[in-house]
């Protein structure tokens, strides 16, 4: 329930003539401490129209404010606090979860338009890295909020499928290549290849040239390059699935650079028709002098297209077929540059829809404060990570647990979990560190805290052993204090919901997580809930509340839930 709506149209109410319903409701604010009341109204915007001190007009209000789920109204100053009727709206918020479930927080915001979401897009021949984690997750928890607010996203994995790298592979693999090895462990014998190619390069700068050759194959159909293109594709594909089934990540489309290899000459050509190319020193530009910015290369004085040439024909061809409402990327904040040229060419074209398209940066993930590299300077393959911190997880279930069935499928989804909650609770923009040890731990703000949280709900509500009663003539009002925190968390998760939409920032639903999962452990720790009375059936149902809220918040970055632990 929206018990800000009902204490602006009770305040609106009594001054009609001076402000309306929505500055009200933008006026009213949450008291940092309980002691100060669960919402306050600033008198001072009505000090003006109404010639008085804001003091006195507080003061006026708090004697006229009443209603069945104010307890209280108190004028401290020049402000109005008012303290909420904790039983009734206890009722209220349990009861609404109870019949919403996992509905809860639904919100038709995007009136089921469409979404495209650029993420993840690791290069084939390649391993998944650390460096690929971020723009997975974040694009992945991204969709799932977009759905939630009534949008119908589509997750696109822009592989990185074309280039002069496909020319060099061809040539290490037809000199000292190995069909079988190659099936055996596709990713890590196609870059044992191309790091041999460049080695051996280094002494012999002909097979530079025939890399070229190669690649000119490639881009002119040849079938022989074309097949072996394709075959380092589908095993690549292989390899990286098996990472995104350990995050339980799918995708819509695997549209990477190749696929629009046949629609750049169609971008040059409304480049040219709107009268906004170029020539500078042999290349191809579009000036954009008057965004601020540095000329976007559309051609190299070779001919060769770039990667705004290619990202100009992804924009226009997912207008084309999405109609989408918005158009999102979720690609590290070093590409800020490009994607704001990207969006200057695409306005000089005419195309109003670009404003709809947005950069979504992140920031990169550190070990000790440095970037995130080496061990012997290779990189930290994203799988070995996962499948160390499913371990980690399974050592403390051992031993914390070590009686629980099914232990190695909850120590992947707590491991997993781990990895991609630590990731999604730091701001977006932020740098962070990363340290294994720490991010699986069952205590602190992690996300194993946050699951366990959610098992020992789900294990009261087993240990109760009744059918819990949450029809609309049940009383599911509670009045200690404990509870309240609890149940206004609850009631604010459509709130944090719709944040975390407007700043493309899961964040905000990961901290709202630990938040919530606090405040019940700060609950369970000074309630018996199990005991027999007539408030039994209230406290269970608040249990049941935030294992609801809970699961669906874990759901929405991408997390499971496991149901023990």
């Amino acid at each position: 329930m929206d018990y800000k709506k009902i204490v602006a149209e009770e305040i609106q109410k009594l001054v009609p003539e001076h402000l309306t319903y929505d500055q009200v409701y933008q006026l009213l604010e949450v008291p940092k401490y309980t002691e100060h009341g669960d919402v306050a109204f600033p008198a001072f915007a009505l000090a003006k129209a109404l010639r008085k001190a804001p003091q006195a007009i507080a003061g006026d209000l708090a004697a006229q404010l009443s209603h069945p789920y104010i307890e209280k109204v108190e004028a401290v100053g020049p402000y109005v606090n008012l303290f909420l009727e904790k039983a009734a709206v206890t009722n209220a918020v349990l009861h609404e979860i109870a019949a919403e479930k996992q509905a809860f927080g639904t919100a038709d915001i995007g009136k089921g338009g469409n979404v495209p979401i650029d993420m993840s897009s690791p290069n084939i021949a390649k391993p998944i890295s650390m460096g690929h984690l971020r723009s997975t997750v974040i694009g992945n928890s991204l969709a799932n909020i977009m759905k939630k607010v009534g949008f119908n996203p589509i997750k696109i994995n822009h592989l990185g499928d074309w280039g002069t790298q496909f020319g060099k592979l061809i040539v290490a693999y037809k000199l000292w290549g190995d069909e079988e090895k190659v099936k055996a462990e596709p990713i890590n014998e196609l870059l044992t290849l191309y790091v041999r190619f460049h080695t051996e390069a280094e002494s012999d700068d002909t097979m530079n040239d025939e890399a070229r050759a190669w690649f000119k194959k490639l881009e002119d159909g040849d079938e022989e390059a074309l097949h072996l293109w394709e075959w380092f594709r589908s095993e690549s594909l292989q390899e990286f699935m098996k990472i995104y089934d350990m995050l339980g990540i799918t995708f819509d489309s695997f549209n990477g650079e190749a696929f629009y290899n046949d629609k750049m000459d169609e971008v040059v050509e409304l480049l040219d028709k709107a009268g906004i190319l170029t020539q500078d020193r042999g290349a191809t530009i579009v000036d954009l002098e008057k965004y601020n910015l540095n000329p976007a290369l559309i051609k190299k004085s070779d001919g060769a297209t770039l990667y705004i040439t290619r990202d100009l024909a992804a924009a226009i061809y997912r207008k084309r077929n999405y109609d989408f409402a918005m158009s999102l990327y979720a690609v590290g904040n070093e590409q800020s540059n490009h994607f704001k040229q990207l969006k200057a060419v695409l306005k000089e074209l005419g195309y109003d829809w670009a404003e709809n398209m947005h950069h979504v940066p992140f920031g990169l993930i550190t070990q000790g404060g440095k970037k995130l590299s080496t061990r012997q300077g290779k990189v930290i393959l994203l799988e070995e990570v996962l499948n160390e911190a499913t371990e980690l997880s399974l050592k403390q279930i051992n031993e914390k647990n070590p009686t629980l069935e099914d232990k190695e499928a909850v120590a992947k989804a707590v491991g997993v979990g781990a990895v991609v909650f630590h990731d999604l609770k730091n701001d977006r923009l932020n740098n962070f560190d990363f340290d294994l040890e720490e991010v699986v731990q069952f205590e602190g703000e992690t996300g194993p805290y946050v699951q366990y949280t959610n098992a020992r709900g789900l294990s009261i509500l087993r240990k109760a052993e009744v059918e819990l009663d949450t029809t609309e003539a049940a009383d599911l009002g509670l009045d200690d204090a404990y509870a309240w925190e609890v149940v206004k968390l609850l009631n604010s998760f459509p709130e944090i919901i719709q944040q975390a939409y407007e700043k493309f920032e899961p964040s905000v639903i990961a901290k709202y997580t630990i938040h919530l999962s606090q405040a019940f452990n700060k609950y369970y720790g000074n309630t018996k809930v199990l005991v027999e009375d007539d408030k039994r059936n209230a406290r269970l149902a608040l249990v049941q509340s935030v294992a609801i809220v809970l699961q669906e918040g874990l759901r929405l970055l991408g997390v499971q839930s496991p149901e023990k632990m």
